[in-house]
């Protein structure tokens, strides 16, 4: 069974399950999934770039009405669960928790305590992190030993 760990920040869409469960053929998968909530207002400020780039400028003016900080968990913890529902229900075994802090060490964590054959990153476009080299993909792969894979998010 070919084991990934998919770092997200926002439940998968049935594109983004149709596309993770498939990558590898017919072969069987199972996921660990650790979702990372929306941080906090230190992040606004890299998110209205990012909105600016994708011009979304609709966005980058007026953050949507989404939690932030602590009031994130709660969202996280139902989007987790739905992700795990929905990569079950397309035939993978899968576990996952919410991360609050320091993602890229709980990832090391996972990686070196399971039999992880390769890392996905699943998440919006973050320009501004990735022209920095300071995304998470970017990170892990200088972090663990296995591959990791950037892939952005469908939305629906």
């Amino acid at each position: 069974m070919f084991t990934s760990v998919l770092m997200i920040e926002k439940p998968l869409s049935s594109l983004d399950v149709e596309f993770v469960t498939t990558l590898h053929g017919d072969e069987p998968v199972s996921f660990i999934v650790l979702m990372q909530p929306r941080g906090d207002q230190a992040d606004v400020l890299l998110r209205a770039i990012d909105d600016v780039a994708l011009g979304d400028l609709k966005e980058a003016v007026h953050e949507p009405d989404e939690p932030e900080g602590p009031a994130a968990r709660g969202p996280a913890v139902k989007g987790l669960e739905r992700t795990l529902t929905d990569l079950r229900a397309a035939g993978c075994e899968a576990v996952g928790q919410v991360v609050e802090s320091h993602p890229l060490d709980k990832l090391t964590a996972v990686v070196e305590r399971w039999d992880v054959d390769e890392v996905i990153v699943l998440t919006a476009p973050h320009y501004v992190e990735e022209f920095f080299h300071r995304d998470w993909a970017s990170r892990a792969r200088h972090r663990v030993g296995v591959p990791v894979l950037k892939l952005f998010a469908h939305s629906e």
